[in-house]
């Protein structure tokens, strides 16, 4: 690609500044500073570059709410919408909240794949189609991009499951590595040229991936051409030697890494040839100058793009990624006038995000019952908890309202050293994440204080999740005052990711406020692995009988013309850190549902899940919706659907099992530490056809308010060309599908592929055009022998559909 002026200049500037430093300089260059940012070097005008998490909100430096996030939805949902404009949008948004909070840098997008529907952190992933994942992943960088922001596309390569993902080494042939995990990443280094790149945790085909000298060094920059800064996950980068050589060029976080003078040493004793740090850094300063961080070089973007409303931005990826997967006898939209019975405890008290590294802090979120009741007239909606997802005590705020908690710090002589708020009951101060005034060499005890209003009268329990000594005060009395010892083997970790424990029930009134405190003594022992304070105050609100829960519902609905249920799963279901064991609902949801929809042939249920859940039921109502995790306007964009004042716009961008006995690719475990792809090509819809077995619903699948007719279709080798009709009588959009199958094949292939789409919108009546581009590697397979793409030729059915199983139009092409 030719190199513009700018770049010309950046290029000399970069050129200019590394010839300015010397060997400690750079390698101290290439270590993270701390937990979030890489040192400023004033002697050459380099600026501290500072990086932070970001999927689907930009959190920055601090786990705090004072400086709240935008928060969009998961990335599943993002590429339920099937729309890269939009996902370059959302780009747009969280760039522009990236330069509010000083960021240069956002940890995103995850582009591995949804190999099977067990990946605990599959709501973070876009697709289990390479084809799709690249297209949105292409879109969002190219957003985030265009504001003058740096992505990191992530998790290179195969990082698709949480078990052991540390230390996995993930078996993969070279073909299926090529034409499925690989292929998100190729396709947008080339069409969206990302600034960054990050090396994940996991070994690939005995090699770990921060060390892979083949897979960075020759296919990623060498073949494809990219020329951003490779930065490894947050503690992956295990050698020196291996990792400078392997293609890393920055080690995080800091200030304790492999790299800055472990390096140096490694060049002075002639174990590292000094010009791989040279590239390494030059690396670090092109990426510093394209965001503006490096004097004297123009940065990529001079004046970002207008700003966008980043509620509204929220709401409409929202509604345009909500899936509609049933809908019997037009049950959906809800007429004009109708009542509704809303149950559900997620309805009350939404999950708008999934759990771990993703999460942000929204300075306010629209459940569903919040949306509905500001859109139905007053007497029209009920509300009833019905059912609980989690029997579990959750961070106080997270879940249950009515706790405003801040810290209090001390020394060991019980000096306040500072203090700040919390989001919630969940402490998680990693590296400098300290309130001002605090650090860890004085830091000895953390004071969770504040006040809490129950919204319920009844017994509420409290607790602790963490390791240490804890002293639990609630209303005047300490209920609590022991320490968690750490068992055998348990991970350190544990205080974040473990299990909360109960501590006492306490007697409180609905409506009457009580103070709240939970003293933690830190204790060196019990050390994280990382500078880190990490421990939570817990909390569950009273517990009442469930067969008397699903009672009110079901008396709820059967008064209703319309019965809507909210089900969903919790952080201890789908979150970064594990892998899920089954895909059933938690609690006592499928019961409710059951009971529900026997009292009320119009019930519509809501599924609020990241990643797929069986539906036994899924016959027995009139609708289903699939609403991810939808960020802070999901409840909004909810009554926008349920309404009718806008459309479901949502296809899904994954197979949807009825039973996980059905799902042909679920092993995540390894086996003497080795995890062996032995599907091949075969993940997602893929393997369905190969097993000749039938999901619940398909990929591609989603239903709108409006039907469509497929009038013509033509192909040739670069294009299909749809035209269609709007048949229905309200204005709707179609998303056109373009799968390729071989008529007879001569290599072993999936039965059908995606090989292209493009939403069309159309008034009623109106007919409309869709242009679906073929690229030419849609008919090409990864030679194994030869090293190379080759082309595959023969007849091809070019099939025009509205979901991978619902087929409208085939044309023959030969190639």
């Amino acid at each position: 690609m030719a190199e513009t002026s700018a770049e010309t200049v950046r290029n000399t500037v970069v050129e200019a500044a590394l010839g300015k430093l010397d060997l400690d300089t750079k390698t101290r260059l290439l270590a993270g500073q701390d937990m979030w940012s890489l040192p400023a070097l004033p002697e050459i005008g380099l600026r501290s570059l500072v990086m932070s998490d970001g999927p689907i909100g930009v959190r920055g430096v601090r786990w705090t709410a004072d400086d709240p996030s935008v928060a969009i939805p998961s990335p599943t949902a993002l590429a339920a919408t099937w729309d890269p404009e939009l996902a370059r949008r959302a780009g747009r948004l969280l760039a522009q909240e990236a330069r509010r909070k000083g960021v240069h840098v956002v940890l995103a997008p995850t582009v591995n794949l949804h190999r099977t529907p067990l990946g605990g952190r599959h709501f973070e992933a876009y697709s289990e189609d390479p084809y799709l994942t690249g297209a949105i992943g292409t879109g969002y960088v190219q957003g985030v991009q265009d504001g003058g922001v740096g992505t990191t596309v992530k998790h290179f390569v195969a990082n698709d499951a949480e078990t052991d993902r540390f230390t996995v080494d993930n078996r993969i042939a070279p073909r299926p590595l090529r034409e499925l995990y690989l292929a998100p990443f190729e396709a947008i280094v080339k069409n969206a040229r990302p600034w960054g790149i990050m090396t994940a945790y996991n070994e690939v085909n005995g090699v770990t991936m921060t060390e892979h000298h083949e897979l960075v060094n020759e296919v990623l920059r060498g073949e494809w051409g990219f020329d951003g800064c490779n930065v490894s996950d947050w503690v992956a980068a295990r050698s020196t030697t291996g990792d400078i050589r392997g293609g890393l060029d920055v080690a995080m976080p800091g200030p304790e890494t492999v790299y800055g003078p472990a390096l140096a040493a490694a060049v002075r004793s002639g174990e590292v040839e000094e010009s791989l740090v040279d590239a390494a850094v030059r690396n670090v300063l092109r990426l510093a100058a394209r965001v503006g961080a490096l004097e004297g070089a123009p940065p990529a973007v001079t004046e970002p793009p207008a700003a966008l409303d980043g509620d509204a931005l929220a709401r409409e990826i929202a509604r345009r990624g909500f899936v509609l997967v049933r809908n019997e006898n037009g049950a959906l939209p809800l007429a004009a006038g109708t009542t509704v019975a809303l149950s559900g405890a997620a309805a009350r008290d939404a999950r708008i995000l999934g759990g771990g590294s993703a999460q942000v802090f929204p300075d306010h979120l629209v459940s569903p019952l919040d949306g509905l009741t500001a859109a139905l007239p007053d007497g029209a909606l009920t509300f009833t908890v019905g059912a609980d997802p989690s029997e579990e005590l959750t961070p106080a705020g997270s879940v249950s309202a009515g706790f405003t908690l801040r810290a209090r710090c001390r020394d060991a002589e019980g000096r306040l050293l500072g203090e700040g708020s919390l989001p919630n009951g969940q402490v998680q101060w990693i590296g400098d994440d300290l309130p001002e005034g605090v650090t860890h060499e004085t830091l000895a005890s953390i004071e969770v204080v504040g006040t809490f209003t129950p919204r319920e009268s009844g017994e509420h329990a409290f607790g602790t999740r963490g390791l240490g000594a804890f002293t639990l005060t609630v209303a005047g009395t300490t209920v609590f005052e022991g320490v968690q010892a750490m068992s055998a083997g348990t991970d350190p970790f544990e205080a974040f990711f473990g299990s909360p424990v109960e501590r006492a029930k306490v007697a409180l009134t609905a409506g009457e406020t009580v103070e709240v405190s939970l003293l933690h003594t830190l204790d060196r022992e019990f050390a994280a692995p990382l500078p880190a304070v990490m421990f939570s105050f817990v909390h569950l609100g009273p517990r009442r009988d469930p067969d008397e829960l699903i009672t009110e519902a079901v008396e709820a609905a059967r008064a209703a013309d319309t019965a809507v249920v909210v089900v969903a799963t919790t952080e201890r279901v789908e979150s970064e850190g594990f892998d899920r064991t089954d895909l059933a609902l938690p609690g006592r949801q499928d019961d409710l549902v059951r009971a529900v929809a026997a009292a009320n042939p119009n019930t519509v249920v809501v599924v609020n899940a990241g990643s797929p859940v069986e539906l036994p039921w899924r016959e027995d109502v009139a609708a289903v919706l699939l609403s991810w995790f939808p960020g802070q306007e999901g409840g909004a964009a909810l009554a926008d659907v349920l309404t009718g004042a806008e459309e479901p716009g949502g296809r899904l961008p994954t197979t949807w099992p009825a039973a996980l006995a059905d799902v042909p690719v679920t092993e995540v475990t390894p086996t003497d530490g080795k995890l062996h792809y032995t599907e091949g090509v075969f993940i997602g819809y893929r393997a369905w056809d190969r097993a000749a077995a039938v999901p619940a619903y398909p990929f591609g699948h989603g239903l709108g308010y409006t039907t469509w007719s497929y009038d013509s279709l033509v192909a040739d080798p670069d294009t299909a060309t749809v035209r269609l009709t709007n048949t229905g009588d309200r204005p709707g959009r179609e998303t056109v599908q373009i799968y390729l199958a071989p008529v007879d094949d001569t290599v072993e292939r999936p039965a059908r592929w995606l090989a292209g789409f493009v939403n069309v919108e159309a008034a009623p009546g109106e007919t409309v055009e869709a242009v679906v581009a073929l690229p030419r590697r849609a008919f090409e397979i990864w030679d194994e022998e030869k090293h190379d793409w080759t082309l595959v030729g023969g007849a091809y059915e070019v099939v025009g559909a509205h979901s991978l199983a619902d087929a409208r139009l085939t044309a023959t092409l030969e190639i």
